[in-house]
């Protein structure tokens, strides 16, 4: 009877495997080899690397080749890999952060083959250029330079959005949310800081869809309404990411009956964007983020 239980286990798995690639889309298929020891290393990193409908992986313990499907037009392979880093696990590509791998389970900590001599968190985990020379130490030192761009047009049209409300101009915040989700867009995660890419990671979506929800109302109390939604997965993202000048997060006590809402400013002048000119100084800053 076990034996038979397992076969049935064995086959409703592989039902569940072919369903899943059935339902992705422009599928590609890839092998990659990632790093791990046993089951439960299956496990993680087949959960961090799935996407309903959109990614699959299979890790095989004893070879620690996984095999990648995924739909092409909505993800690629480093998306993939870097979130199994994210997880804990290296490939040739991504190593997992040094804090991330020290929380693993005994069992689970494998050898890291692939660990470079220069470690740094929030460097980034790009291992294209591992067995280059000392230039990658000086790709190193510039790459919060260089991630700062990715975020900085998000930010930017975020206080754009802001100061729409502030002026109580529905079709001027609408405009501005427009070229917020187009930022959103155009972020490469592959860029981005191993902290700033697990926020991103977790707020994208619902970022996303806040500024398209602004951006298509013309009704500035609703667009007001989402906004307290955006700011808090703004806010989310400020904390881990390096800013060019000091933001400012500020609280109104009075909006939505007494619940109050936050937002982020570029300015410490408190500016209310739930208010406008109606009570343009309600609010005071509550954390200082540099």
């Amino acid at each position: 009877m076990k034996s038979l239980s397992k076969i049935v286990m064995v086959i409703t798995v592989l039902l569940s495997s072919i369903n899943s690639f059935a339902q992705i889309k422009n599928a590609k298929t890839e092998t990659v080899k990632i790093y791990g020891n046993c089951g439960m290393c299956k496990a993680t990193i087949e959960k961090a690397g799935n996407l309903n409908k959109i990614a699959s992986v299979e890790w095989n313990k004893d070879t620690k080749m996984a095999t990648l499907t995924y739909d092409s037009g909505k993800t690629n392979q480093d998306e993939i890999l870097k979130r199994i880093a994210l997880a804990g696990y290296d490939s040739e590509k991504f190593l997992a952060p040094d804090d991330v791998y020290a929380k693993l389970s005994g069992c689970c900590q494998y050898s890291r083959e692939l660990k470079p001599v220069a470690k740094s968190n929030d460097a980034g985990m790009d291992m294209k250029n591992q067995h280059a020379n000392h230039n990658e130490m000086a790709t190193t030192k510039t790459t919060d330079a260089q991630n700062l761009p990715q975020l900085k047009t998000v930010f930017d049209n975020y206080f754009s959005v802001k100061d729409a409300l502030v002026k109580t101009d529905a079709g001027t915040s609408s405009t501005k949310a427009a070229d917020l989700v187009k930022a959103i867009k155009a972020v490469e995660m592959a860029k981005l800081s191993t902290k700033e890419h697990s926020v991103w990671m977790k707020v994208m979506k619902d970022l996303t869809a806040n500024a398209e929800k602004i951006a298509a109302s013309k009704n500035v109390a609703q667009q007001r309404e989402t906004f307290v939604l955006l700011s808090n997965n703004m806010y989310e993202l400020a904390k881990v990411s390096k800013q060019e000048i000091p933001v400012y997060y500020q609280h109104c006590p009075m909006y939505n009956n007494g619940k109050g809402a936050n937002w982020l400013s570029k300015e410490e002048a408190v500016k209310n964007p739930y208010y406008g000119s109606q009570m343009l100084t309600c609010g005071k800053v509550v954390e200082m983020i540099n």
